[in-house]
């Protein structure tokens, strides 16, 4: 840059030559150089300003222009997601363990209208009631016809419901795409599946959320992108399940009982291979809960998981088997199991005023004899029984992975005092679900290690820990099998397949005023198969059986659980990949009434 310098020699010998003062030149050139400055300064003043208006006219344009477009869009109330979020309604698929889908996606739309659009409001809500019958007419008249400028009639349609609200002809009445869940299999499985319902919508997305069993348990992992539509796999099997449900829809209704349960569990691995109750319900139209009455009585409460039960003598096997696990007694040890047999004041009897005298530890268990399960409960000690049955998983909630499972948490004695030891020894003084009582005898059958049931594909076995010796628990299988070849479960017995179980029939509490019922019972086999080499517990409970077959009515176990829970083995046993073993099949010896 040239700086022109303030006192110019040229000018300055100048001046003097011709008299003048030189400090005038110099005040001049000062005066034209912060003329010269204040101009350059004024016109950078000036383009900064024309930039700021610039930026604010585009800005305030840009607001307007929104404005406009809001102005003139469609309403889209209620908005449930939160400003400039998108609804994320992608969810993934659940499968068996064969790959076969329980629950899937499919798009519908749904339909709403914009009542100030509408040309015939009234002819619109007639079309509407006839193509959807449990709609309000006066209330859609009501919508249609007052002030509001959106509204919700339906959140899902079929094609052929969408077909006949386009042939209305109403410019008001619009579609929106969405996805809603679907249940191929209707019934089937669905207190395991639970059900969904639509979280944040819009019209034109949806968002699917978990609402019960499986599908809320997982909601978030199921609603995961990263997932990338990889399906959840179940350890469900859709084929033996439809064969449980059947069989046990069939016995419910043969038995006359109110309700039914049954656990199909791998031995190894904990997996829930199939798991009913009933009654049932369409987990594509899920029912709201019920608002009065029992819960029980609803067909959304889980007898499986939900349900707990005095199981009766089902509980005895566990009792024999911690005895010879402590080595207090062998199989072959005698009981004395003569009346009287007192305890805490309390006389223990038998099932129908039975008598046994003197029975060997297996015949206690063949004959399911309370005295003599009784006896040895008070030789192991209720700290030691306490702590046993805790290792069993006896004294929590199932871990299962459905949101109801948290429900199903045992009832327990207040004291564990020497009565309640011989009274759960047979199963009454305890409560708990048949979900519990797989677990339980799922130890036994793998030779005496925890398990935990779980609903999800394991890809090896899942083994806990120890909680009784291996001879303890083949020793106990082989009671469980005699129990069926020459005890109270011999209509259990299966051709080509050796079953080994145990009978239970709980007189059912009343729920008010204390107490039991003299006619109303929770019928239990609990069963391992084949006993020889045990893969799989099954346990069948009807909820108040009652067999009609005979001259009198029959309500044990051996009558109403037994033979629904073989017939469910013959069924689901080759589908399971058991051969059956015809040569060493042993013929039925006994048919018994009691429990």
């Amino acid at each position: 840059m040239i700086r022109t310098p303030l006192r110019p020699l040229a000018r300055i010998l100048e001046a003097r030559e011709n008299g003048e003062n030189p400090d005038a030149i110099e005040r001049e050139n000062v005066r034209i150089r912060h003329e010269q400055m204040r101009d350059r300064a004024r016109v950078r003043a000036e383009s900064r300003l024309l930039v700021l208006a610039v930026m604010f006219f585009c800005a305030f344009t840009v607001v307007g222009a929104r404005m406009g477009i809001l102005a003139a869009s469609e309403p889209a109330e209620p908005r449930a997601q939160a400003p400039g979020a998108a609804i994320v309604s992608g969810r993934a698929d659940i499968v068996d363990r064969r790959g076969r889908i329980l629950a899937t996606n499919m798009q519908t739309h749904s339909l709403y209208a914009h009542p100030q659009q509408m040309i015939e409001p009234e002819r619109a809500v007639e079309e509407l009631v006839r193509i959807f019958p449990d709609l309000d007419r006066e209330q859609l008249l009501k919508d249609f016809t007052g002030k509001r400028k959106f509204v919700w009639v339906r959140k899902t349609l079929s094609p052929e419901q969408k077909q006949a609200v386009h042939d209305i002809g109403e410019p008001g009445l619009l579609f929106g795409p969405r996805d809603m869940r679907l249940y191929p299999n209707g019934r089937l499985a669905s207190h395991i599946l639970g059900g969904t319902r639509f979280g944040q919508e819009g019209v034109h997305s949806a968002e699917v959320v978990g609402s019960a069993g499986i599908e809320r348990f997982f909601d978030k992992e199921l609603r995961d992108p990263a997932r990338e539509g990889r399906p959840l796999e179940l350890s469900l099997d859709l084929t033996v399940q439809a064969a449980v449900e059947r069989v046990l829809a069939g016995g419910m209704m043969l038995m006359n009982a109110k309700g039914a349960a049954a656990v199909l569990m791998d031995v190894h691995s904990g997996e829930v291979v199939s798991i009913a109750s009933l009654p049932d319900f369409d987990p594509n139209s899920r029912p709201l809960p019920p608002t009065e009455g029992s819960p029980s009585d609803s067909p959304l409460f889980n007898r499986a998981v939900q349900g707990v039960y005095e199981l009766g003598s089902t509980f005895k096997i566990f009792a024999a088997a911690q005895a010879i696990d402590l080595g207090l007694v062998n199989a072959q040890t005698l009981v004395d199991t003569n009346p009287p047999f007192k305890v805490g004041g309390f006389r223990i009897g038998e099932f129908n005023g039975k008598n046994y005298k003197v029975l060997t530890v297996e015949e206690v268990i063949v004959h399911s004899s309370n005295r003599g399960t009784g006896k040895l409960a008070l030789q192991i000690g209720a700290p030691r029984q306490k702590d046993f049955l805790e290792k069993l998983g006896f004294f929590q909630a199932t871990p299962l992975e459905i949101v109801e499972a948290k429900g199903g948490a045992p009832l327990l004695p207040k004291q564990w005092t020497d009565l309640s030891s011989v009274t759960i020894s047979y199963g009454h003084g305890i409560s708990t679900s048949p979900l519990h009582l797989a677990a339980g005898y799922a130890a036994i059958a793998n030779g005496g290690r925890a398990v935990k049931p779980t609903l999800l594909r394991q890809a090896a076995p899942q083994m806990g820990e120890r909680i009784m010796s291996r001879e303890a628990a083949e020793a106990a299988q082989v009671m469980l099998r005699k129990v069926v070849t020459e005890g109270t479960a011999s209509l259990g017995d299966v051709p080509g397949y050796h079953v080994g179980g145990k009978t239970g029939t709980a007189d059912k509490p009343k729920a008010r005023g204390g107490g039991y019922y003299k006619d109303r019972v929770i019928a239990t086999f609990a069963t391992m198969f084949p006993a020889t080499d045990p893969k799989y517990v099954l346990i069948v409970s009807l909820d108040e059986p009652v067999d009609t077959t005979g001259p009198e009515p029959r309500r044990t176990a051996g009558w109403t659980a037994v033979p629904v829970a073989a017939e469910m083995i013959e069924r689901i046993a080759p589908l399971l990949g058991l051969r059956p073993d015809y040569e060493s099949q042993t013929g039925l010896t006994l048919v018994s009434s009691s429990n």
